[in-house]
């Protein structure tokens, strides 16, 4: 299982993020901590099911 071809294209060549980075895109208030760490959470689900690679610095990645 892994994400659809159209997302291993769309992240292709992308960079590594901080969860901040991904709240800023999708719209949360990233300066309410209380708001940002339930995607947090949610970004380690998607860890936990291979979709997404968490590195020793906290970022995120694909896992392509």
């Amino acid at each position: 299982m892994g994400l659809p071809a159209r997302h291993h294209r769309r992240a292709a060549g992308r960079r590594p993020v901080m969860g901040r980075e991904v709240g800023e895109v999708v719209g949360v208030d990233v300066s309410v901590k209380a708001k940002l760490e339930p995607l947090r959470g949610k970004l380690v689900r998607l860890v936990d099911r291979g979709w997404l690679r968490k590195l020793p610095d906290g970022r995120f990645t694909t896992r392509l």
